[in-house]
């Protein structure tokens, strides 16, 4: 079986070239040509601006073979996990060769992947790489080659430019921009089946496909700091500018937290994605961890190794080093024999009256608070107790990586030590 893995939304004339170039493999091969189409969100984060159905219909009439949708992966994972999960089902699949699109040759794909085949890790991918992600396709496709010990074929066909780079979000901006009508500029670049099924689906209503905003705003106008710190890839940064830009009415006032977060439009699309949808960091964690069992994610990017990271650096940056340096000779250094504390135990700042009105066993709900500290919110009946934690300065700094992990989770109680007073008990949950 021939494989394509796309957005296709909508279904344009490069796209139809990639289909074309496709199929002429297939029919060499005798065999089918497959689309996995991404279904739920796209591999940017974002809702679809064209129904599933539709997409598929389009590639199905300009040639494919069939179509299977793939979902539940882009609200919840960055493209360095999405990538081996999605190629591994093609393997398994029994998918043969996969076609994709590019403006730079295989040499200098096979050139620009190395450096990650090399490390095991497709994480950080450099921005100013042209083709980033048909390079971590490649290098991706090299790791899971050793697993099931056989190899997709790749082939790569030059994009189609007409008289440029034809470009999905051109198309889709063109005709919001036109009441819903598909301008002529946007006409020249789709080919006829796409604009009568486009066309159907806007008078049906169904494009453009947008996020729940209601549910969005009511999130962001209402989620405590602890409650977001749950949310899988929002870091103390982020929550905290999201508290500051409190009360949010308009749609394009949402991105404005996230901007002065820094973050950037791939991770802003993901967090609101991840929010919107109630994506916790122990769903991520526990996904992760399923994927991790069946020897799809490379070891460099497991959980584990981003607790370890986080405890190395930490122990690094205590000791003088800046943390830029301390990543690098982590990334580096494959053979450390790290055994990173799991379980923490934080002092409290408490009144004789808060004293009196906690015990053991209560949990204590993270999160960092408005002077960058990390603090604790305790809840007994109608009492609400907050209070930053005492650390030595190494944990802090090792328990703040953790805490703006994307997807390891931390919980916390209430417990006594020897002398009697109160702790706060730290797990950082890697099982």
């Amino acid at each position: 079986m021939i494989g394509i893995i796309a957005d296709f939304d909508p279904v344009h004339k490069g796209h139809e070239e990639l289909i074309k170039q496709a199929k002429k493999i297939a029919e060499e091969k005798d065999t089918e040509l497959a689309l996995y189409l991404n279904k739920g969100y796209s591999a940017n984060h974002a809702p679809f601006f064209t129904p599933f159905e539709a997409r598929k219909e389009m590639a199905l009439k300009l040639g494919v073979d069939k179509v299977i949708g793939v979902e539940g992966l882009h609200h919840r994972l960055v493209l360095s996990y999405s990538v081996p999960i999605r190629l591994s089902k093609m393997y398994e699949d029994g998918v043969t060769d996969y076609v994709t699109a590019a403006d730079i040759s295989m040499d200098e794909i096979r050139n620009y992947a190395q450096r990650f085949i090399d490390e095991g890790n497709f994480l950080g991918i450099p921005q100013d790489f042209p083709n980033r992600n048909v390079i971590r396709w490649y290098a991706v496709n090299e790791f899971l080659s050793e697993k099931y010990d056989e190899k997709i074929n790749f082939h790569v066909i030059e994009e189609v430019a007409s008289p440029r780079k034809i470009s999905g979000r051109f198309i889709r901006k063109s005709i919001l921009e036109n009441n819903l009508t598909i301008p002529e500029e946007s006409r020249k670049l789709l080919p006829e089946s796409t604009i009568e099924i486009l066309e159907r689906e806007i008078e049906k209503g169904t494009i453009p496909g947008e996020r729940n905003f209601k549910v969005l705003k009511h999130k962001m106008n209402t989620y405590s700091r602890s409650h977001f710190m749950d949310i899988a890839y929002l870091n103390g940064k982020a929550i905290n500018k999201i508290v500051e830009g409190r009360f949010y009415k308009e749609n394009e006032s949402l991105w404005a937290s996230f901007r002065r977060a820094g973050y950037g439009p791939v991770m802003t699309r993901l967090a609101a994605s991840a929010l919107e949808e109630e994506v916790t960091k122990d769903e991520v964690l526990k996904l992760m961890r399923h994927y991790e069992s069946l020897g799809v994610i490379p070891p460099e990017q497991t959980a584990d190794k981003i607790i370890e990271r986080a405890w190395y650096v930490a122990n690094e940056v205590d000791n003088g080093m800046p943390a830029k340096e301390a990543n690098e000779l982590f990334r580096k250094n494959r053979n450390l024999n790290l055994h990173p504390a799991l379980s923490l135990e934080a002092g409290l700042s408490l009144t004789k009256f808060e004293t009196k009105k906690i015990k053991e066993g209560i949990e204590a709900k993270l999160f960092i608070d408005k002077d960058n500290k990390i603090s604790c919110e305790i809840k007994e009946g109608k009492i609400k107790i907050k209070t930053s934690l005492k650390l030595p300065s190494m944990e802090v700094t090792y328990l703040r990586y953790i805490l703006d992990s994307r997807y390891i989770p931390v919980t916390a109680k209430v417990v006594k030590n020897n002398r009697g007073d109160y702790r706060i008990k730290i797990t950082i949950h890697n099982r």
